[in-house]
Formats: C-alpha cells, sequence, structure tokens
C-alpha cells in the first residue's frame, strides 16, 4: 500500500493511506491548501514524499 506525506522546508507531515487525506492535512505544516473549488495548492517548495507500506 502506497502513503503520502507533504515535506516543506522546516517541516514533515504525518503518513497517510491517501493522498486526499494528505493534501487536507497539509495546512497544518504549512505544505499547502484546498481551493474554494477542492483542488489542492502546494506552497512553493513542497514536496511529495510516497513510500510503500507492508502488507499487514
Amino acid at each position: 500500500m502506497t502513503q503520502y506525506r507533504f515535506i516543506t522546508r522546516n517541516r514533515r507531515g504525518k503518513w497517510y493511506d491517501t493522498l486526499t487525506q494528505a493534501q487536507a492535512q497539509a495546512n497544518a505544516i504549512g505544505a499547502g491548501f484546498l481551493d474554494g473549488a477542492g483542488n489542492f495548492v502546494p506552497y512553493r517548495g513542497t514536496v511529495l514524499e510516497l513510500r510503500e507500506r507492508a502488507p499487514a
């Protein structure tokens, strides 16, 4: 299963099981925000990190 998190210059987000969850929580670390239409807008320098989680 792929997990997602956003990284900024100074902070790292938690790992989330869906990209949608990671995008929704990105504002908490200053990585970006959801606009009025629900589209994710990352701030400059934001990096999306992915990892494969081992099956349980």
